[in-house]
C-alpha cells in the first residue's frame, strides 16, 4: 500500500480520532497532518506485526496525547463570551460537538477506546492499540457509553 493511497482510506478516521482528544477543528486538522507526517517518514520501517491501521491509530494516538502533555503545561486562556457555543440551538452539530467535549473529559486510556470505538474499528485491534484485553475493552466500552448516556441526559440533550 502506498502513502497517497493510505492517506485516503484513513485520513477521515484519523482526523475523527483527534476530534475525540482535542475537540477542536483546526487542532484536530494539525494533529492529523502531524500523524501523517509522521506516517510518511515512518512507513519504510512499517514491519508489518500489525495491521497498517493498527499502526496508523498508534502513531495517531501518541500524536494526540503528545500535544496534551504540551498544553497540561501552557497555561489556558478563556474563550471570550461571544465565542462559546451557544446550547440554546439544538441541532445534530451541537450534539456532535458535545459528545466530543464528553470524550475529551474522560480518562486518556477511555478517550482512546471510545474513540476507535467510534471509527468500527474491532474490538480485537482495539485491545491490541492499548494492550489490554479484549474482554476489558469490552467492559469498558460498556462503562464510557453508560457515563457518556449520563452526560447527554443530565445536559438535556
Amino acid at each position: 500500500m502506498d502513502f497517497e493511497e493510505i492517506y485516503k482510506t484513513y485520513w477521515q478516521k484519523v482526523y475523527r480520532l483527534c476530534m475525540g482528544y482535542v475537540n477542536h477543528t483546526d487542532q484536530a486538522k494539525d494533529l492529523a497532518q502531524e500523524t501523517f507526517v509522521k506516517v510518511w517518514r515512518q512507513l519504510p520501517n512499517f514491519r508489518g506485526e500489525s495491521a497498517i491501521g493498527t499502526w496508523i491509530f498508534r502513531i495517531t494516538t501518541n500524536t494526540c496525547l503528545r500535544q496534551i502533555q504540551k498544553e497540561k503545561r501552557m497555561p489556558k486562556s478563556e474563550l471570550p463570551p461571544h465565542m462559546k457555543l451557544e446550547t440554546s440551538e439544538v441541532t445534530i452539530e451541537n450534539h456532535i460537538q458535545f459528545l466530543h467535549q464528553c470524550i475529551s473529559e474522560l480518562k486518556e486510556i477511555d478517550r482512546i477506546i471510545i474513540s476507535l470505538e467510534l471509527e468500527d474499528i474491532d474490538q480485537k485491534e482495539i485491545a491490541k492499540i492499548v494492550g489490554i484485553s479484549e474482554g476489558n475493552v469490552r467492559v469498558k466500552i460498556h462503562r464510557i457509553k453508560e457515563k457518556l448516556t449520563k452526560k447527554f441526559k443530565e445536559n438535556g440533550y
